[in-house]
């Protein structure tokens, strides 16, 4: 049975950074993704990796200012976030897929992953 666990959100004032962890179990490495969600909107695509391989941004808004990071041996991938704006906050979802085309989904719909974890909650003011 995968299981994602998302950790590491909180509140921070504008301009200042956080990092995300996402540990996975039960899960053979493959694409891992970040996905965000704010209030009546569904869950946006942000930035995938998978092992050995470059990663891909979904989401203009945050290039340059977010990093996506993937440990092998600790089955963990991070999202590293700096310069947050306001408009960042929300909940941040990891989410994951097998590699089938030997890359994570070109496109970043939520349908395309597969797992997906509880989501952690991020502040920005």
């Amino acid at each position: 049975q995968v299981q994602l666990v998302e950790s590491g959100g909180g509140s921070v004032q504008a301009g200042g950074s956080l990092r995300l962890f996402c540990t996975a179990s039960g899960y053979t490495s493959g694409c891992m993704a970040w996905f965000r969600q704010v209030p009546g909107r569904q869950r946006e695509a942000l930035l995938s990796t998978f092992p050995g391989g470059p990663y891909t941004t979904y989401d203009a808004r945050v290039r340059g200012r977010f990093f996506i990071s993937q440990d092998n041996t600790r089955n963990t991938v991070s999202l590293q976030m700096n310069s947050l704006r306001p408009d960042d906050s929300g909940v941040y979802y990891c989410a994951a897929v097998p590699i089938t085309s030997g890359r994570c989904p070109t496109a970043g719909r939520e349908s395309l992953f597969s797992y997906w974890g509880q989501g952690t909650q991020v502040t920005v003011s």
